[in-house]
């Protein structure tokens, strides 16, 4: 059976125990939901539950997507990889950022993913050597 497409790439760094998976280009829900659910596989197969998500070339904000992710996804992906705690760090671009701090129901929204009760760690950044800091420490 052919591996699925995938449109962000994938490498595991078994010396600093993490998955990073980076993105291109954006992508239409469907796919990144595919790309996800092949992340977590791999992690499941290396037990990893370290993520960097480099989304810094995703200019295209996708509400629905975002939902599914803190709410359904990652707490999905925690309970899988229990009882190691999953640490997300997503690398975002300024101009993401920027989007996200002009929308009241995104800031909403990253408030619940960032919160201390869920059930997975979520931490968003600019710079890259600040995400592995985070991610390693």
């Amino acid at each position: 059976m052919p591996a699925p497409y995938l449109s962000c790439s994938f490498t595991h760094r078994p010396d600093l125990g993490l998955l990073i998976a980076r993105w291109p280009s954006d992508a239409p829900i469907a796919q990144l939901q595919a790309d996800f659910a092949a992340l977590l596989q791999l992690a499941i197969e290396t037990s990893t539950s370290r993520w960097l998500l480099d989304v810094r070339r995703r200019d295209e904000l996708q509400p629905e997507f975002a939902d599914w992710t803190v709410r359904s996804f990652f707490p999905q992906a925690a309970a899988q990889l229990a009882p190691q705690p999953l640490r997300i760090a997503a690398l975002c671009s300024p101009g993401r950022l920027t989007v996200y701090d002009s929308s009241s129901d995104q800031k909403l929204l990253l408030a619940e993913g960032m919160a201390p009760a869920q059930t997975y760690r979520l931490r968003l950044f600019l710079d890259e050597g600040a995400t592995m800091e985070w991610l390693t420490a």
